[in-house]
């Protein structure tokens, strides 16, 4: 019988030896964003963030799918029922070359935004130089823009 336990034992640890050293590193794939109205979260995300579209399988008018680069990408999703509020560090954070110019697009569209702080209008610098602002999409999904490298 110790014997059977035994030989049990290295199975199953050689077993989960192989699967580890089988596994792959995770990447990013996909951020969902579950919104009321797709038509008004497609406007904000081609619009004023500018993200191009990329080919998504359902085509039934409830499904948007954008680029984010390096083949990640957010789906946006209409179902919810209503908008929701959410955490201020629970975000997407995109990049783009100039923090000040987006900033006039979203006054421009008067959407608000907010330093790291709340602070309505605000762009906060953190200590290695990069600008960012947080925004809050149609539906209150927050999203950080900066100008990281």
């Amino acid at each position: 019988m110790k014997i059977i336990f035994s030989s049990l034992f290295v199975v199953l640890i050689s077993t989960g030896s192989c699967l580890a050293q089988d596994f792959k590193k995770m990447r990013f794939n996909h951020m969902a964003f579950f919104v009321k109205d797709l038509k008004k979260s497609a406007i904000f995300y081609q619009d004023v963030l500018k993200l191009d579209t990329i080919p998504e399988p359902f085509h039934d008018g409830k499904h948007l799918w954008l680029s984010v680069g390096n083949g990640g990408s957010i789906h946006v999703i209409e179902g919810a029922a209503q908008p929701k509020e959410y955490f201020q560090n629970n975000h997407l954070c995109l990049s783009t070359d100039n923090v000040l110019a987006f900033t006039k697009v979203l006054e421009a569209r008067k959407i608000g935004w907010v330093d790291a702080g709340g602070n309505t209008n605000k762009i906060t610098t953190r200590v290695d130089g990069v600008l960012q602002i947080w925004v809050k999409d149609p539906d209150g999904y927050w999203i950080e823009i900066n100008n990281a490298k």
